[in-house]
């Protein structure tokens, strides 16, 4: 899983069937370093621009939605607040 935050939406004029209904979102991990890693994941729980969010990858992203579609990444969680680990 990946924590990153919501920095825009992706619009797609055109995509394949499977995709119809999907809503993307262009997400920026959240890292140590000032690395700015980016992905666009499906988004199925109405998080937005600006939001802290938890995005599962590979098949496990697939399962979630339920049907067989070519997604990689999908916002599985809003994050409230950060946990401190002591």
């Amino acid at each position: 899983m990946i924590i990153a935050r919501i920095i825009d939406n992706v619009w797609a004029t055109r995509k394949a069937d499977q995709l119809s209904g999907l809503k993307f979102m262009l997400a920026e991990e959240i890292r140590g370093d000032s690395s700015k890693n980016r992905i666009i994941a499906v988004d199925v729980i109405g998080a937005g621009i600006g939001d802290r969010v938890i995005i599962s990858t590979g098949s496990s992203a697939r399962e979630m939605i339920g049907r067989s579609v070519p997604v990689d990444a999908i916002v599985v969680g809003i994050i409230d607040e950060d946990c401190k680990l002591k």
